[in-house]
């Protein structure tokens, strides 16, 4: 059926299940296990409850989320499988059902459509549930279902065999075909409406149920994805590991000193005799146990759970940031994931798309060459001569106010109809296209599957050819003054790897056309050898490449009938495959896109983004290296490179096709390497094994290492050592730029320096052709622009611009990073500084697992007493502001090194914890061995030592992440003396007299706190305590920050500096600069203007001094 089933609990399963899920974690698993022991008395000298107190706190807060959470998913399912369509329940519907559909109604299961009261048998969908993109998709029934299924009752009697892919989570993707009446029609996504989507802008529909329930495209989605772990999950869980080897070697040392020290002291102790009867050997086994549970606390119980809190926390603060919201189109930044924001402070490649990633993604047509003459705009050129003022469309009645363009000649030679080539050049522009038109009015819009189509069907639409609308099997036009219907006998769609599109037309006079439009690398090899203007348009497309320009080829052919009907039966056989459609169509589409004749080329301008430029030289400042991955021409790729300000005028740029090596010894080298050179690096094994070096790195691979294993290939080691030698010699550059690569390269680049450079990456994207390399990067982030939200729905964090990426880097990526290592390392050492103190007390207690600690303070230490001061610190610290941060970019660095924690660090805070529980237990039992009370009695009672060792570890683990707070607020204050209010608030209550009436075996320590701290010289004992662990620290810090001053500590310094005002100050008028901007002329008139920014040979001496002179006169 239909009915869907997305909750995993019900009332009788939550608790068994969700106790099993968590249990499948080795933490919790590790704490059941100690539990488990703790129950047998000849083991365990602690109570139970001290292990589960804390276990159950965990458990129970992971229970509450899960249950929350289905709790909502519960009722999302009643709610959706009770809509009723039509007075049916949705869950009641099965596959092979037909179904009505109304305006605004949901669509409840994936569902071919058949017919719909709009013309053509169109329909309008929202998919903003399915991939968050809230324009309007149009979907089109088949003809032949259109045409004999407008009656219901014909609907009724529908029968036909769908065969169909098995069911997928793609939502790009349907493979289908329907057989009816001994005819197979080919289905695609065009003419499904998929679950989830809502019917727009038609009044009724009807449809034939092909998935149902949890067999939709929707719900496969709902899937498990691919879990990220950063850096230092990897590193705290190794640590983890770390401190149970030691916490096993301690164990069995102190086992082994229990078993000597019965075997020669206790064995002949009368007082300790048991009647056991227990060899020393055994008692030195349960000693091992008991030692297991009483130092547990080593391996922290809270530290999961710990450091997801912090998570989730440093994610709001990034979609609470106000500077990464984009007011123009409503669109905060969005952190998609909680488990990766450290990772953010660590990266140290960037791969980016460039189209609507660096660049606006909104498409004005500026240029084009029809028959080798080039028709431009200059309007906007500061150094031409020539101004002119843009063409004049009021004779067009159809043209877009907002489309301007200064060539004149041009449009004359439109309107006087001389030349049938430009005229067949803007006929090419409004057929050969998949837009869609929506008529509002009087008013044409257009629906474009991309920016580019969009430009160019609006350019067409300007200069007199108007598209006017289409059906499954025709396209109407307006053709200057007359309008004109073709027949569409077959439309060539365009994909990533053909990188062209074409469409066959039966011309009213019956003639049969291809037009083909396409990257010119693909046009050029399918052009007939007699095609004319093929050097002069090439000059033309370098020129426009040159300026920044994105450019296509258009071209065409005659078909005879006999060709096309030869063609067609193949074209049918392919289209209606069930297996390697697309490849089949692919093949048949090489068959007839050849012996094409070339027309002209398109130049579209696409600007960048504001703050391009900044972003990218803040973040180069940071050491962060920045690849641009794009499938335009090498020539325009390279030009954003120098307007975005990746490339700049000192790099020695080299060329993948002729480099030979890389000079180690300059850091300002660029790569720009194409798609075509990237294949025999990924994929080749015989063809041109090109050996690629480093000047720095001249190894030959003459080790033992270096050869080819024995069982694998030759070819296949050749190839890896080919892909590592071009890692290698691309991670010296500066900058790299590989154009004209496919999604499926973009994704291989990626993973390429992910293995042999284990460095942390990041990939970002806009469009569903980044999908594949923002998933392989170890963070992904979408952005919301022109082209969907399919990469924003396969990110880890998306926002609507790519300045904002500084932000989330330079900014939240190091704070979170920072905080992250701070929090673990002094998590780890407050942990190691509480139990470590039975360590020591094993030496005066025969080694007889016995606690330093009263039982209620082992079990609330974790929890209440020293919790919540270091989550705030991982919450809320900062080492400097956001500006301070922006604004030195070279603070970045440790994390990249990963400086902050480390096994270093790790063993840093080891150390530590030793030295404050050796301080922690030592000095209050010297000043018990040798001290009086104010009765005459020496206080040497184990209550009372347990009672100031206690209260000097509280207070010294507070006051320690205080020196460690860098950002103090009202509730850093209020947590680090709250939670030592909190301990002698607790302490005093449990140790009262009237609770341990009410349970007197389980709080034991009667007065032990009011009758120790009632003694002053134990008072002192404590600020002895704290003072002599916290002054290393203190003297520590000081020559740190005056000796080797860190480089924020010197940036804060030098900013609090400037903050001072002098105390004298010289009288003088205040004077205001007359400038409202930057002095120094930007880029924005240079890529408006489309032309290149590099200089080239071919400009002279003495025009190129003058240009770069103006700037400087203007400044003066």
């Amino acid at each position: 059926g239909n009915a869907i089933k997305t909750y995993k609990y019900n009332f009788l399963t939550f608790l068994p299940l969700n106790l099993y899920e968590q249990f499948k974690r080795a933490a919790n698993l590790y704490f059941l296990c100690l539990l488990i022991l703790q129950i047998i008395p000849q083991i365990s000298t602690l109570p139970w409850y001290t292990t589960l107190v804390p276990l159950v706190l965990v458990l129970g807060i992971t229970a509450i989320k899960d249950l929350v959470d289905d709790l909502a998913r519960h009722r999302m399912d009643k709610e959706i499988n009770n809509r009723r369509p039509n007075f049916n329940l949705w869950m009641n519907l099965q596959v092979g059902d037909v179904v009505r559909l109304k305006k605004n109604e949901f669509i409840p299961a994936d569902i071919l459509l058949l017919s719909s009261s709009n013309p053509n048998s169109l329909c309008y969908v929202e998919t903003a549930e399915l991939d968050g993109e809230t324009n309007l998709k149009f979907k089109m029934g088949l003809k032949v279902t259109d045409e004999r299924l407008q009656e219901e009752d014909h609907v009724v009697s529908f029968s036909a065999l769908i065969m169909c892919e098995e069911p997928n989570n793609r939502l790009d993707k349907f493979v289908g075909t329907m057989i009816w009446d001994a005819q197979s029609y080919p289905l695609d996504l065009d003419n499904m409406l998929l679950r989830g989507c809502k019917i727009r802008n038609t009044d009724e529909c009807h449809g034939l149920v092909i998935f149902a329930g949890n067999d939709t495209k929707i719900m496969r989605n709902g899937g498990k994805t691919r879990f990220k772990r950063t850096l230092i999950d990897k590193l705290m869980n190794y640590m983890v590991y770390t401190i149970f080897g030691l916490l096993v070697l301690l164990c069995a040392g102190l086992a082994i000193g229990h078993t000597y020290w019965y075997e020669s002291i206790g064995s002949k102790a009368w007082y300790l005799y048991d009647g056991l009867g227990y060899s020393s050997s055994y008692r030195g086994f349960l000693s091992f146990w008991g030692y297991i549970i009483i130092l547990n606390t080593m391996v922290p119980i809270s530290l999961y759970v710990s450091v997801e809190v912090i998570r989730l926390g440093q994610s709001k603060f990034i979609n609470w940031d106000l500077q990464m919201y984009y007011a123009d189109k409503d669109t905060p930044a969005k952190a998609r994931t909680t488990t990766l924001n450290e990772q953010l402070g660590q990266i140290e490649y960037i791969f980016s798309d460039k189209t609507g990633t660096l660049t606006q993604n909104i498409m004005a047509f500026k240029k084009c060459t029809i028959k080798g003459r080039t028709y431009v705009t200059d309007i906007n050129f500061p150094f031409s001569p020539i101004f002119t003022q843009p063409v004049d469309f009021s004779w067009n009645k159809h043209a877009d106010n907002k489309f301007q363009f200064e060539d004149s000649f041009l449009v004359s030679c439109i309107r006087s109809k001389k030349d049938p080539q430009i005229l067949e050049f803007f006929k090419l522009l409004s057929l050969c296209h998949t837009v869609m038109v929506e008529h509002k009015g009087d008013e044409l819009v257009y629906q474009a599957a991309s920016p580019d189509e969009g430009a160019l069907v609006t350019a067409a639409r300007n200069f007199g050819f108007v598209f006017l609308s289409r059906t499954q099997d025709t396209i109407t036009i307006m053709e200057l003054d007359h309008e004109e219907t073709y027949e569409m006998l077959a439309l060539l769609d365009f994909n990533s790897d053909r990188k062209r599109m074409s469409i066959i037309l039966r011309f009213p006079d019956g003639k049969i056309r291809l037009y083909c439009k396409g990257a010119d690398t693909v046009i050029y090899q399918r052009l007939d050898a007699n095609s004319q203007n093929k050097e002069t348009t090439q000059e033309a497309l370098d020129i426009f490449a040159n300026e920044t320009l994105r450019t296509l080829c258009l071209c065409y052919k005659d078909i005879s009938q006999a060709e096309f009907d030869a063609w067609s039966q193949k074209h049918q056989a392919a289209s209606v495959s069930m297996g390697n459609r697309d490849e089949a169509l692919d093949l048949v589409y090489e068959e007839i896109e050849k012996n094409l004749l070339l027309i002209g080329a398109t130049a579209i301008e696409d600007k960048l983004q504001d703050g391009v430029p900044e972003t990218i030289a803040k973040l180069a400042k940071a050491d962060i290296k920045i690849w641009v991955l794009t499938g335009d021409k090498k020539e325009t790729a390279e030009n954003i490179g120098f307007s975005c300000q990746l490339l700049t005028e000192d790099m020695k740029i080299h060329y993948g096709e002729d480099v030979k090596c890389v000079s180690a010894d300059s850091s300002k080298n660029a790569l720009v390497i194409t798609g075509g050179w990237l294949n025999e690096i990924l994929y080749e094994k015989k063809k041109k094994r090109r050996r690629l070096r480093l000047k720095k790195l001249r190894k030959r691979y003459t080790n033992s290492s270096s050869a080819p294993d024995s069982s694998q290939p030759v070819d296949d080691w050749e190839k890896e050592k080919r892909q590592e030698d071009f890692v290698d010699m691309a991670c010296e550059c500066s900058a790299v730029i590989c154009c004209r690569v496919t999604p499926k390269q973009k994704a291989n680049v990626v993973s390429l320096v992910k293995r042999y450079k284990k460095a942390v990456t990041l990939s970002i994207g806009d469009g569903a052709n980044d999908v594949n390399m923002i998933k392989t990067a170890d963070i992904g982030v979408g952005i919301s622009g022109q082209e969907g939200m399919q990469a924003v729905m396969s990110s880890d964090y998306a926002f609507a611009q790519f300045r904002y990426l500084q932000r989330l880097l330079l900014v939240h990526g190091r704070w979170s990073y920072i905080r992250m290592c701070k929090f673990l390392r002094y998590f780890f050492y407050k942990n190691f500084a509480f139990t470590l103190v039975h360590f020591w007390f094993s030496f005066f207690n025969g080694f007889s697992s016995q606690t330093a600690y009263e039982d209620w303070f082992i079990t609330l230490y974790n929890v209440c007493y020293s919790s919540l001061p270091v989550l705030l610190v991982g919450l809320l610290d900062q080492d400097v502001n956001d500006k301070l941060s922006l604004r030195f970019p070279k603070l970045y660095l440790p994390g990249q090194q990963g400086s902050l924690f480390n096994y270093k660090n790790f063993f840093i805070s080891l150390f530590h914890g030793v030295f404050t529980s050796l301080m922690i237990f030592f000095i209050p039992y010297g000043a018990f061995l040798q001290t009086m009370g104010q009765d005459g009695e020496a206080p040497s009672d184990y209550q009372s030592f347990a009672v100031v060792a206690a209260s000097s570890l509280i207070i010294t683990v507070n006051l320690q992440i205080s020196l460690n707070t860098s950002y103090w607020t009202f509730v850093n204050c209020f947590a680090v003396l709250g939670s030592i209010a909190i301990y002698f608030g607790v302490m005093f209550d449990i140790h009262s007299a009237g609770i341990h009436v009410i349970f007197p075996t389980t709080f034991t320590f009667t007065g032990a706190a009011s009758n120790a701290l009632r003694q002053p010289y134990l008072w002192l004992t404590i600020i002895l305590t704290v003072g002599i662990c916290l002054l290393p620290v203190i003297c520590i810090q000081f020559l740190h920050q005056t000796i080797y001053p860190s480089k924020y500590e010197m940036e804060d310094e030098e900013e609090e500096r400037k903050k001072r005002k002098p105390t004298f100050q010289r009288g003088g008028r205040s004077r205001r600069s007359a400038y409202a901007f930057s002095h120094s002329r930007g880029y924005a008139d240079l890529i408006a203007s489309g032309r290149s920014i590099r200089q080239r040979p071919r400009v002279r001496p003495e025009l190129r001094e003058s240009i770069r002179e103006a700037p400087q006169a203007e400044n003066i």
